[in-house]
């Protein structure tokens, strides 16, 4: 492969690893928002004597405090276990994408020296 077609697949590789960061970057903050809404919401309950509501299926049905508690911590957990995920999957292609800039500046500083 030619050195100017390896540093188009290079750049190419490093864009789909850009995409692919930017989505993970979207879900990670759109599960950190959810997380807060469940955090809030414990406290709320937690603070609450009265009757509480959740809503399912588009209705608003009364619940059990405890149970429903136990959801939201459920929900928690799980929210916290996808951000982990999406921060070690972050990482991973934060790391090939630094790999590929560092091969492209070796391709493009071997062309620099082989032109002169």
């Amino acid at each position: 492969m030619s050195e100017n077609k390896e540093i188009e697949k290079i750049i190419e590789d490093l864009q789909i690893l850009e995409q692919q960061l930017q989505s993970i970057l979207i879900e990670k903050q759109t599960l950190q928002a959810e997380s807060n809404e469940v955090d809030n919401a414990i406290s709320e309950v937690s603070k609450t004597s009265d009757e509480v509501y959740k809503i399912l299926g588009g209705i608003m049905i009364r619940a059990d405090k405890d149970s429903l508690l136990k959801e939201l911590e459920e929900k928690r957990k799980i929210t916290s276990i996808k951000v982990k995920a999406l921060e070690k999957q972050e990482e991973l292609v934060a790391r090939k994408s630094d790999e590929l800039r560092g091969e492209m500046q070796k391709s493009l500083s071997t062309n620099k020296h082989v032109a002169k």
